[in-house]
């Protein structure tokens, strides 16, 4: 009975659609049946967790035990051979039982802070995605905690290359595009995405994610993107039938998705943190284009970074 539960909350389409990259996560957490949950235990707890110091597990734990309001840090980065890599989006998951809402906060990318940490980099003014480059993730969790003067409770680790791999293992994906554009040919060999309704394998679903300038709406244009394409995985992904599916599915998240939750806490998330999702709520950062110099960023006002601090405290 308690299995047949716990895939029912995981069908939930409300809860797929509030987590997001988190819910990529936990989605691992409840595909299993009793023939193979040793081997979703060991892809959760040993190839996909990896706890930071900036993170306290302990105050994350009394806080779910008392259903208090927490705030998970979603990264997708690019990494690549020999490189460590930057991190391509960042978003805050802010969750609260007792208001039973969710918020999606993204920060761009671009956005001027200052660097936290115990790297030499720390105590700088550069881009924010940049700490994932100096720090790795631990730095981006201690400078988004500095940036908005908040505490985060996990973090939930992407690398970009993987969604390509994902959209493959599970068939395809389909979404609706808001813009017709090209490809260059950096991941989908010139494709043509044309507006509407279109069809995108792994390789083009990656395109589809990166594209930047061509959006007018720019970060916002291309969160909105990253979105839309998980949200996609996870409905086909929900729909995997045969266990040799299911257990390449769960290859592609060890080997791409890392995390400080273990599977017991992605358990405790669907129980205790499920009725969130019944408000929903997206919010982009906004601030003003600077050059300084001569590199690009994003100064985001005071007041601003004072607005998101209160919409995630309050």
């Amino acid at each position: 009975m308690f299995l047949k539960e716990e895939i029912g909350l995981l069908r939930s389409r409300k809860w797929k659609v509030v987590l997001g990259l988190l819910t990529a996560v936990v989605l691992a957490g409840g595909f299993y049946t009793y023939h193979w949950y040793s081997g979703v235990k060991e892809t959760f707890n040993v190839s996909m967790h990896q706890k930071v110091e900036a993170i306290d597990s302990s105050v994350t734990k009394e806080k779910i035990e008392k259903k208090d309001p927490l705030n998970v840090l979603l990264l997708g980065v690019d990494e690549r051979e020999g490189d460590r890599g930057r991190s391509d989006s960042m978003m805050i998951l802010s969750l609260n039982p007792g208001t039973q809402e969710t918020k999606i906060i993204s920060i761009p990318r671009d956005t001027r802070t200052v660097m936290e940490g115990n790297e030499p980099e720390a105590g700088r003014l550069d881009k924010i995605n940049h700490a994932y480059a100096f720090g790795g993730t631990n730095m981006s969790v201690s400078t988004v905690e500095r940036f908005l003067d908040i505490d985060l409770d996990h973090y939930v680790r992407v690398n970009m290359e993987g969604l390509a791999m994902l959209v493959d293992t599970v068939g395809g994906i389909t979404v609706d595009n808001p813009l017709d554009w090209y490809d260059e040919g950096d991941y989908s060999e010139g494709y043509h995405y044309k507006e509407g309704e279109i069809t995108l394998d792994g390789p083009q679903a990656l395109g589809y994610v990166r594209m930047r300038y061509e959006d007018p709406n720019g970060d916002a244009g291309r969160n909105e993107r990253q979105r839309q394409v998980i949200e996609a995985i996870l409905e086909k992904g929900n729909q995997i039938g045969s266990v040799t599916k299911l257990n390449e599915f769960m290859s592609v998240l060890g080997n791409h998705v890392k995390t400080d939750i273990d599977l017991g806490g992605a358990r405790d998330l669907f129980f205790h943190y499920r009725q969130a999702s019944q408000q929903i709520s997206n919010y982009q950062m906004t601030g003003r284009d600077a050059m300084i110099d001569g590199i690009y960023y994003l100064q985001v006002d005071p007041q601003e970074i004072d607005r998101v601090h209160h919409m995630i405290m309050n």
